[in-house]
């Protein structure tokens, strides 16, 4: 199992985290909302939790709880820029379908 950061996005997390001034790495997660059932949840870390699972990408930390893992495992997490618009990505071969608006998904 395993959750990966491109190197655009890995850059981008870095950065902040500099500016920031504090911080591990990133906190991915899925919660239940949205139309379509289930939501990403993604914060910066500033400690790990007992029973987080930790991958490391391109130098940055990633903490996943265990029970959002099997919903994100094999997902990368890229950093995109279109137009005036820029953010997070995920790729996640698990989705099965997505809201139309892309906020939610389910597996």
């Amino acid at each position: 199992m395993a959750v990966t950061l491109s190197e655009r996005a890995a850059s981008h997390v870095a950065n902040y985290m500099v500016k920031r001034g504090k911080g591990i790495g990133l906190r991915l997660g899925v919660r239940t909302s949205g139309c379509s059932g289930m939501a990403y949840k993604l914060e910066f870390a500033d400690v790990a939790q007992p029973d987080d699972i930790e991958f490391e990408s391109h130098g940055v930390r990633v903490l996943v709880d265990p029970k959002s893992l099997p919903y994100l495992d094999g997902t990368e997490l890229d950093y995109a820029r279109e137009g005036l618009n820029e953010g997070f990505q995920f790729n996640n071969p698990n989705v099965k379908d997505a809201c139309g608006c892309g906020e939610s998904f389910n597996v």
